[in-house]
């Protein structure tokens, strides 16, 4: 198969690609045991491409998600597949085919609060498969919330998985903490949430008019999670007792700052944190967006000392679509480690790798900008035809695995 050629590459080789059967739009993305989960928005489910050849993806199994539900976050590790159900947001709330409304307000008042929720017609929580067979899941344990669902998991073996989750009562997504002593009997341990998010309790709501304070996800590291709050900013949890999550440090930079906190990638050994700032709106009409890096050696007391260089090579804001930060690859247990070497997708600059040796002087190190999708498959209209790099994977040999929202699977090989 002829690969697209892309639209920029510095140290950099693009030398794979799948289309996934037909359903190019991606989000998170696993690749575990040679085989690559990747989750949904608009193709509904999730898909499984063997990439044992990268080179040459093979065969693509789809799993679809039940009715009115999107899976587009999941955490593979071991033999279990742990994929989040929740609302399609996308398709179910008519008000998010403009993205400001599902940035700029809460998640209670975008779906119509509790009365919504009294009829509803999805699945939330999430469901756990056993993946010994890796491209055929075969369904085990199922976790049932009251509510929109969960947004996004973390998940590195043993018995507890950490989630953001959207719970009856709440404003938005909360952090929560599941105990998955019996893998077919998932249970809800612990909850945090940032002040005033529970109305049910007669909290008002501390974010500005504008604003949404939600958990995009955790990420935990020894007893500590990292946890990025969308325009709330991050705080550092200590988990040490599960059922009981309790504050180290709050901290928000928006405002200034626009806010979109993300994706959070602690480097323990060295007390530093990296944190993205995602870019939601086109053309950088929700400001400029960084990727900051934070010195924690104290962690009540967390310092930025630097932020990732913006790439430069054309005028991306003009671009069209979002132009800055999503998300990071994670050091999972498994997968390329570094505390020094940094993957990230930036959107319609594509994927970006980053030398972290001089933590107050990051430097890009490589780029790859794929092509422009063939087609469009996000169903929101008015979108432009430009690509969205979503997600990035690292495998233990080195290998960056890319999703799109439109384009597909990309496999690229890093020159170091």
């Amino acid at each position: 198969m002829r690969l697209p050629t892309p639209d920029h590459a510095r140290n950099m080789k693009l030398i794979g690609h799948s289309d996934v059967g037909g359903r190019g739009d991606g989000l998170q993305l696993m690749v575990h045991r040679g085989h690559a989960y990747i989750g949904h928005p608009w193709s509904h489910g999730f898909s499984i491409v063997d990439v044992r050849d990268p080179r040459r993806p093979g065969a693509v199994s789809y799993v679809p998600a039940p009715p009115n539900t999107w899976n587009i976050h999941q955490q593979a590790h071991d033999d279990l597949l742990l994929v989040i159900d929740a609302l399609d947001l996308f398709a179910g709330v008519a008000a998010f085919a403009d993205e400001r409304a599902y940035y700029t307000k809460s998640m209670a008042d975008s779906v119509g609060g509790e009365a919504a929720h009294k009829a509803r017609a999805w699945t939330a929580g999430m469901t756990i498969y056993d993946i010994a067979v890796p491209d055929r899941p075969r369904r085990i344990g199922q976790l049932e919330v009251d509510g929109v669902g969960l947004h996004r998991i973390w998940y590195v073996g043993g018995r507890w998985a950490y989630a953001s989750a959207l719970l009856d009562g709440f404003t938005d997504y909360i952090f929560v903490t599941i105990d998955l002593a019996d893998p077919t009997r998932p249970q809800l341990a612990g909850r945090w949430w940032l002040p005033g998010m529970h109305h049910a309790a007669g909290e008002v709501s501390q974010a500005p008019p504008g604003r949404r304070f939600a958990l995009h996800h955790a990420l935990v590291a020894g007893d500590t999670a990292y946890a990025c709050w969308r325009d709330g900013g991050l705080t550092l949890l200590d988990v040490s007792d599960r059922s009981a999550p309790r504050l180290i440090k709050h901290h928000n930079w928006c405002p200034p700052y626009g806010g979109g906190t993300h994706s959070a990638l602690p480097l323990v050994e060295r007390g530093l944190l990296v944190v993205a700032d995602e870019a939601v709106l086109d053309e950088e009409e929700d400001g400029r967006k960084h990727t900051w890096v934070f010195d924690i050696r104290e962690p009540t007391n967390p310092i930025s000392i630097a932020t990732f260089p913006i790439p430069g090579e054309i005028d991306y804001a003009k671009k069209g679509g979002h132009f800055g930060p999503h998300n990071l690859h994670e050091n999972r247990p498994g997968s390329f480690v570094s505390d020094t070497l940094v993957f990230a997708t930036w959107q319609n600059a594509g994927i970006r790798a980053f030398d972290l040796r001089d933590p107050y002087r990051p430097v890009e190190v490589g780029a790859l900008v794929p092509a422009a999708p063939a087609r469009m498959l996000d169903k929101r209209p008015h979108r432009p035809p430009v690509i969205q790099s979503a997600d990035v994977f690292v495998d233990a040999a080195g290998l960056v695995y890319a999703t799109d929202y439109n384009a597909g699977l990309e496999i690229i090989e890093f020159g170091g």
